[in-house]
């Protein structure tokens, strides 16, 4: 920084102005001071700062290894959205959740210096394991669970709300009722969509089939929807479906598309997650949007809030609906 502040013939305090975004330089001052480092190559030393400032500007994020696109996208915000505050990411992707392996990541985070940590928390395994221990750092849970832990930070996509506009597109297009094909119940997502399906249907006084738990993936979807083609053939099936994913629903309308069915002439389809490419299934699919970005913005303002010493309680935040082409009225 010296040699810097040398070559643009300015102070060490300018350079350090500069650097750190400060208004109080004047614009050919600041366009010297760029020049110079430019000129010379100059990074800032990280590890020197971190001892003087006493902060690491670090973040921990703890995962599961699931390469699935709800966790997946979640991580992916988190550490773009530390990235625009100038912060850095440090992951650990977990295979096991159990309270050993957790201690062992926080461990290994402590020795980083990192100044919180964001748990992205999908299933109940994940859920207990962080309930397990006493981090000496804010730590923000990052999952759809029916309740929080007094001494982490509760965040989440409204899984429920987002069923329920599925089944209330659905209920509003005429339908009598939706048949929900649900994800892993060990998920606090695929509870969650369950519930607020079950109390979307309750509400408007609709007939609440028993639902069809699966998988998160399109060969699991496929199959179910081999058996529920069978049904609908028979005109005993339902005619519209709510799938707890985008990759269920693509392999619910490749099954209806094999057994000679039309989304949404003969069964309407709704998914969840709006997976990238979700508009390109045919017919594109109506789902669910989870704003992901937003989530990743919002776990780390209330990591920094909780750093600066305040008390954040948390937040839910809303999913959209997408209406595409695969839902329609009901055939009469």
């Amino acid at each position: 920084m010296a040699d810097v502040a040398a070559r643009a013939g300015v102070s060490h305090q300018t350079v350090s102005r500069v650097l750190n975004g400060s208004p109080r330089v004047a614009p050919e001052t600041r366009e010297r001071v760029v020049q110079a480092i430019r000129e010379l190559g100059y990074r800032r030393n990280v590890a020197a700062r971190a001892l003087v400032t006493a902060r690491s500007a670090t973040l921990g994020v703890i995962t599961t290894s699931s390469v699935l696109y709800g966790p997946t996208s979640t991580l992916v915000a988190v550490e773009e959205a530390a990235r625009e505050q100038g912060w850095f990411t440090s992951v650990a992707t977990i295979g096991s959740y159990d309270a050993e392996s957790v201690d062992h990541v926080l461990e290994h985070f402590m020795s980083q210096a990192v100044e919180g940590v964001v748990v992205i928390a999908p299933q109940d395994d994940v859920g207990r394991a962080v309930d397990a221990f006493d981090a000496p750092i804010p730590v923000v849970l990052i999952a759809a669970r029916e309740s929080a832990v007094a001494r982490t930070i509760p965040l989440a996509v409204d899984q429920g709300v987002g069923a329920g506009l599925a089944v209330g597109h659905l209920l509003d297009l005429g339908h009598e009722s939706v048949l929900h094909v649900a994800g892993p119940q060990d998920w606090f997502d695929a509870r969650q969509r369950v519930a607020g399906w079950r109390a979307a249907l309750t509400e408007r006084g609709a007939p609440v089939p028993e639902p069809v738990v699966a998988d998160w993936s399109a060969g699991r979807g496929y199959d179910v929807g081999r058996e529920l083609a069978e049904r609908i053939a028979a005109g005993d099936g339902p005619t519209a479906v709510f799938a707890a994913n985008d990759q269920l629903a693509l392999g619910l309308a490749r099954a209806f598309w094999e057994a000679g069915l039309r989304v949404p002439e003969d069964v309407s389809l709704v998914g969840f997650d709006d997976v990238q490419g979700a508009d390109q299934f045919i017919p594109p699919l109506t789902t669910v949007r989870q704003p992901f970005a937003e989530l990743g913005r919002r776990s780390v303002e209330l990591l920094f809030d909780a750093v600066a010493g305040k008390s954040p309680s948390g937040a839910l935040i809303a999913p959209e609906l997408v209406v595409r082409a695969s839902t329609a009225p009901p055939r009469s």
